[in-house]
């Protein structure tokens, strides 16, 4: 069928799509919300419960830099 009557029927599904990108959750006045310390298992201050792993950060003649990807040595 085509896919406009599809979704006017119904048996339209839509295909779940997965981010990768971490965004800090808001308020509704767009505020940062912060993390509820009595729950360990969900942090509310990201939005899907989990915060990003921290990057590594290199001071380089009083700059600060972080490596985007990891840099594979070969021996």
């Amino acid at each position: 069928m085509w896919k406009w009557l599809e979704k006017v029927v119904g048996t339209y599904e839509k295909p779940l799509v997965l981010t990768k990108e971490v965004k800090r959750a808001r308020t509704k006045r767009g505020r940062y919300k912060g993390d509820d310390k009595s729950t360990k298992d969900v942090n509310e201050a990201w939005v899907g419960g989990k915060a990003p792993k921290k990057r590594r950060v290199y001071k380089i003649k009083g700059k600060r830099y972080t490596l985007k990807k990891r840099i594979k040595t070969s021996k």
